[in-house]
């Protein structure tokens, strides 16, 4: 039983410890329902450094061939990458090898559509329901068609965010930048990416070996080490990305790291300020400074669901250009591509900086004060949903919003508490005006969550 806890199926793809659960043999089935799920065609693959990456990406190209598919490697380059080249390349999908925030431990197969987006709830479903039923027809040795290699994909990429922000007012500025890579992807691209604009970087964990020298979720407790060489070498700002690209959070001036929701706040107050007219579209897990913002431009803003497709077909269902997961510093321009992406997130904040006046810790200085503070229990989702369905009862006055957990606002604060898509977790977040009511809220309803789990236990 052990060995199925960690298998993780959802619309953000499957995902597990390798060896417990997650296994070639099941990445190499799962390829092939995709491949048929996709109706042949072809399929881009690619992955992040880790070392089991190369394994199960072998995996996945027998079950997309085995499908009939022709196959386009393009081997270890960020998430929104991929997405972007599914989409250049008119492919019917792709496969990214990546476990994105979990420890090292861990992979996933994340799976996407022509669209170059991720799979919906109901897309998900119906390929999880394909793998289930097994005895797919594979082909004959006749059929199988060719791997192709696609080199330097990611170059396509950058060209489409340099053509979406002013490239020139960043080189002229000559930014100091610090950046701490994770020894993720971002080894491989994010220094070059960054002088392309005119910065001198001083890079950290920059070995694209995977081997993670920090947790790898880039949160402001992991990244102490960018906060240094911020302070020591005097830098302008400070990128701390996860090992496939797709989230960042940021480090000011001054050496501080900043919320994962600032990342979101200030990419978005680039846009509109540009003369977007919104709306704005953020997940249910995003701080409320990204309403304020929003209703400072006078746009309107929408809540969608936690999970990167949520907030993109809510963005689309809008007509939303940007918006994002404050969560975990993920920013989604759609004039880029419809996705979260670390290196559009950089060069809009950089693009912010170039065109103010202030240093970067006066510009967050002028944001309203928040304070969001989390923790999370190891808690399976039905033991999640327990939870959940009492503290519903207990809070049903304060007109919840649970469509995704269970949010809702008191006089001190906002509460969310929500069964992870990716881990079997359940989370508490809660955001305040200031530290001090934060952390007495979070105490609060860590000890109502746990009297519940203790209660059910024993029931």
């Amino acid at each position: 039983m052990k060995k199925s806890n960690t298998l993780k199926f959802s619309e953000s793809g499957v995902r597990g410890i390798v060896g417990e659960g997650l296994t070639a043999r099941l990445a190499a089935e799962l390829g092939a329902a995709f491949g048929f799920y996709q109706g042949g065609g072809r399929i881009v693959v690619g992955r992040d450094t880790r070392p089991t990456g190369a394994m199960f990406e072998q995996a996945v190209t027998a079950g997309l061939l085995a499908a009939g598919c022709e196959v386009l490697s393009v081997g270890i380059v960020p998430t929104p990458t991929l997405q972007y080249t599914v989409k250049k390349h008119e492919a019917a999908g792709g496969i990214a090898i990546t476990a994105s925030h979990n420890p090292f431990e861990w992979n996933a197969l994340k799976f996407i559509s022509k669209t170059g987006t991720f799979l919906s709830q109901g897309e998900a479903s119906g390929l999880f329901d394909l793998y289930n039923q097994g005895n797919l027809p594979y082909r004959s040795e006749s059929d199988f068609r060719e791997v192709r290699q696609l080199n330097n994909v990611f170059s396509a990429h950058e060209s489409r965010i340099f053509e979406m922000i002013d490239a020139n007012a960043i080189k002229k500025r000559k930014f100091k930048v610090a950046i701490d890579c994770v020894n993720g992807v971002g080894a491989l691209y994010s220094v070059d990416f960054l002088k392309k604009l005119g910065c001198e970087v001083f890079a950290i964990n920059d070995t694209p070996d995977g081997c993670f020298t920090r947790p790898p979720e880039p949160l402001p407790e992991n990244l102490n080490e960018l906060c240094r060489v911020v302070r020591e070498k005097n830098c302008d700002i400070g990128f701390g990305q996860d090992p496939d690209g797709d989230r960042l959070t940021i480090v000011t001036n001054s050496g501080q790291a900043l919320s994962p929701h600032h990342t979101v706040a200030l990419a978005i107050e680039q846009v509109l300020d540009g003369g977007d007219p919104g709306p704005v579209v953020a997940n249910i897990q995003t701080s409320r400074l990204i309403e304020y913002i929003a209703e400072s431009y006078g746009c309107k803003f929408y809540t969608s669901a936690v999970g990167e497709i949520n907030v993109v077909e809510k963005m689309v269902e809008v007509d939303s250009e940007i918006g994002g997961e404050g969560n975990c510093g993920g920013v989604i321009y759609r004039r880029i591509h419809p996705g979260r992406d670390s290196f559009g997130a950089m060069a809009l904040i950089l693009e912010r900086l170039a065109l103010s006046d202030r240093k970067l810790s006066d510009i967050v200085a002028n944001f309203p004060p928040t304070a969001n503070l989390s923790c999370r229990f190891e808690l399976s989702p039905i033991r999640s949903r327990m939870v959940l369905r009492e503290l519903l009862r207990r809070y049903s006055d304060r007109s919840p919003l649970t469509f995704d957990g269970l949010r809702f606002d008191l006089p001190q604060g906002r509460i969310l508490m929500r069964s992870s898509n990716t881990e079997p977790l359940l989370r508490l977040n809660v955001e305040c005006a200031d530290l001090n009511s934060a952390e007495q809220l979070l105490t609060r309803f860590q000890s109502e969550i746990q009297q519940i789990i203790e209660s059910n236990s024993k029931a």
